[in-house]
């Protein structure tokens, strides 16, 4: 797996526990797994259909600095299925794994279409 992108947890991340809030963490996640499918599919006409079961495994805390690794899983005829887990950059203690991510390719209206990728 690479890891393609560091974020600083910041105060304005945490939640009321003082650890990294999930819905920054997944939203950072669903970012950087678009940029890694517009990059594999040479497109930015994709779109987030499915995130399967989150695992979070463990927190993150202010100042910590979060890998995110992607990976890819299968292409379909229209789509592309990848995989995440982010870590502390340093320990690499894993703060979060998803299996599937799935994208969508879409056409000019909006549809899905053939990406021509394998």
């Amino acid at each position: 797996m690479i890891y393609h992108t560091r974020k600083l947890v910041k105060p304005e991340d945490l939640n009321a526990r003082g650890s990294l809030f999930g819905g920054t963490l997944l939203s950072w996640i669903d970012e950087e797994a678009a940029i890694y499918v517009m990059c594999q599919l040479e497109t930015k006409n994709v779109v987030t259909k499915y995130m399967s079961e989150t695992n979070f495994v463990r927190p993150a805390h202010n100042g910590d600095i979060v890998e995110i690794g992607l990976e890819t899983v299968a292409y379909g005829k229209t789509s592309i299925t990848v995989k995440c887990v982010a870590r502390i950059k340093g320990s690499e203690e894993i703060i979060i794994t998803i299996d599937n991510i799935v994208f969508v390719h879409l056409d000019e209206n909006l549809k899905p279409c053939p990406h021509g990728k394998s």
